[in-house]
């Protein structure tokens, strides 16, 4: 009985191994598949590691971007000037309008939308992630009553929308790995431009690939060039003909004396008979210096900005009312596209009351010089029989001045009637 009762506790316990190793079998063989799968797409590779591959052969993803100079500026640029940014509630009353702030969402908008950071930052983070990712998203914070309490910006690459029943939902994972699904009213979705239903479109996946993968190769390039001192300054000329031992003693003297950086400023020795012909900058040299320039105003293109705005001069001046122009045009055509996706979304998911409406103040970023705009004002306050649309105290506020008394007064031309009964004193006076 207990030799019988072995035999069967034996292969049973044969079984539940033979059970293991298969089970083991399998998932070894999914595993080799999926890798066999992955290493041989690049692309799906590349999306692993959150990088795409570009023509010239290097990886750009977010920071190998921001390392390219040209890129940094143009996202620090809009970023920092959106950031910067007042962002307002404002409450409709008829035609007129007012700062809310007793509106509860107000200082959640206006100064720290949670406890880590401020407004300035991450506005910036809003406006980051959705020039290079294509897409910003935040959680929204809400209490039982579904009132905002905070909005806590998530990382673009751990968020993947989809669309169940008309609606969009968003699977996220956190830093700490945990995961969970959000509906679309939970979720702080700014765009960029090419919307295909989920997302916009990725500046570093699309225009900004090659662009920038040209620049990084360009300054391998140059990194190496400058590190090796890979093309001589000159040569050594001799009228009579060297053997090879003398040749290498003349090179192997000179490049201990000037090769290292701290030598390279030295005075030369050259041997009797020796003259020094010095090389001037190739073809290949100058073009890469084209190349290089051309790379900074293409990207600048990409994102909207004027060149001269990021320190690129090559064929601007850096004064004049172009100039000017340009800075204004960066506000109307760049600027303020990106403004108003921001200002829309927040309206339909957070404020969601048609007496009320957010709105950054962009007002300081169109201003010209201090010029036109006193002769802009003369014009809003009327006279000369012209009626005014501005008061001396709504310009005041233009100017960030405090109001002074009689200031509210509308400026309104006389009638023909009204001049008629206007006292000579009153008018004298005038």
């Amino acid at each position: 009985m207990m030799k019988w009762f072995g035999r069967s506790k034996a292969a049973e316990l044969q079984a539940q191994l033979q059970s293991q190793i298969e089970a083991q079998q399998d998932q070894i063989t999914q595993l080799q598949n999926a890798v066999t799968v992955s290493s041989g797409d690049v692309e799906s590779m590349m999306e692993m590691f959150n990088g795409t591959l570009s023509t010239h052969g290097e990886t750009v993803n977010r920071d190998s971007a921001l390392k390219i100079s040209a890129v940094y500026a143009c996202i620090r640029l809009i970023a920092g000037s959106i950031g910067t940014l007042p962002a307002h509630i404002f409450k409709k009353q008829g035609e007129q309008k007012s700062v809310a702030t007793q509106h509860p969402f107000f200082n959640t908008l206006y100064q720290a939308p949670n406890p880590m950071v401020t407004s300035v930052v991450y506005w910036e983070t809003v406006v980051n992630h959705m020039l290079l990712e294509g897409n910003h998203y935040s959680l929204i914070g809400r209490n039982r009553q579904g009132d905002l309490l905070s909005l806590t910006p998530l990382k673009p690459e751990r968020v993947e929308p989809d669309i169940k029943g008309n609606r969009l939902q968003y699977a996220v994972v956190f830093d700490d790995g945990k995961y969970a699904v959000y509906d679309q009213d939970d979720i702080l979705h700014i765009p960029n431009i090419g919307w295909d239903g989920k997302r916009g479109l990725s500046t570093l996946k699309s225009a900004l690939m090659n662009s920038a993968g040209g620049s990084l190769a360009a300054d391998k390039y140059s990194a190496v060039f400058f590190a090796n001192d890979a093309t001589p300054r000159g040569y050594i000329k001799f009228d009579q003909s060297l053997t090879e031992d003398q040749a290498n003693l003349i090179r192997n003297y000179w490049f201990e004396r000037h090769q290292n950086p701290d030598k390279r400023h030295q005075p030369a020795f050259i041997p009797q008979g020796g003259e020094f012909k010095q090389i001037t900058m190739s073809a290949e040299d100058s073009q890469l210096l084209e190349t290089r320039s051309f790379n900074v105003a293409d990207i600048a293109r990409i994102f909207g900005v004027p060149p001269h705005m990021i320190g690129h001069m090559e064929k601007s001046t850096s004064w004049g009312t172009g100039l000017e122009q340009q800075s204004i045009g960066l506000v109307t055509y760049t600027l303020s596209p990106i403004i108003t996706r921001i200002e829309k979304e927040v309206q339909r998911k957070i404020i969601r009351s048609p007496d009320y409406f957010f709105r950054f103040n962009i007002e300081g970023l169109l201003r010209g010089d201090i010029k036109s705009r006193y002769e802009a004002y003369q014009v809003a306050l009327g006279g000369n029989q012209q009626p005014g649309f501005l008061t001396v105290n709504e310009i005041r506020a233009l100017e960030d001045r405090a109001p002074v008394d009689n200031g509210n007064i509308l400026y309104k031309p006389l009638t023909g009637d009204e001049h008629a009964n206007t006292p000579a004193e009153a008018t004298e006076s005038e």
